[in-house]
Formats: structure tokens, sequence, C-alpha cells
């Protein structure tokens, strides 16, 4: 998250506090610290959150980057062979898919 969306998001979190202020309270910190609604602070302040809670809708809706950092594995786990503490054992899979692919051709060639 960018230091951009998270001022924006740091916004919207106050505005929700006050909010609920008023809702529970009916008490506005906003217009308390900052000299009543009709204050230019306050108002500048109103102003802020709602441009704050704008830029957090494109944030409801940007895909989550913890998420695609996860699939985004190195190449050493894409593969997870149990192997022994005491060294790598080989990989026979290619030596037998390649026996499994002769024997069926003698046999397709037989029928």
């Amino acid at each position: 998250m960018s230091m951009f969306s998270r001022i924006a998001l740091s916004l919207v979190i106050i505005g929700a506090l006050n909010w609920g202020l008023i809702g529970l309270f009916q008490f506005d910190l906003v217009a308390t610290i900052f000299g009543g609604q009709d204050a230019i602070l306050s108002r500048i302040v109103y102003a802020l959150v709602g441009i704050g809670g704008l830029i957090c809708l494109g944030l409801l809706f940007k895909p989550n980057e913890e998420v695609d950092k996860v699939t985004d594995r190195p190449a050493r786990f894409a593969n997870s062979n149990l192997r022994t503490e005491f060294g790598e054992e080989p990989d026979l899979t290619k030596e037998q898919d390649v026996k499994l692919k002769k024997t069926n051709r003698g046999k397709d060639s037989v029928d």
C-alpha cells in the first residue's frame, strides 16, 4: 500500500470515528476542535475526509498484493519433492515416463 493510500485510509478512519461519535453521543469532535461545523478548518477537514473516501473506493476494487506475492513462489518450491536430510535423491519420474512410453509403443505395434 502506498503512502498516499495510507493517508487516505487514515482520513477515512478519522471520519468514521467522528461519525461514530455523532451517531452514538451526538458529539461532533471535528466541529468541537475547529470551532463549529461552519468554521473553515472544519470544512477543510470534512473535505479531506471526503476525498480520502473517494480514494479508498479505488482500494476496494484493487487486487490484494499480498495474495499475488504468495502465488509467485520461487522455483525451489514449485516442485516440492520430499528429500532426505542426507542428500538429494535423483528425480526418476522422467526416466519412468520414458520407460512407460517405450513399453506403450511396443504394445501398440503388437496390436
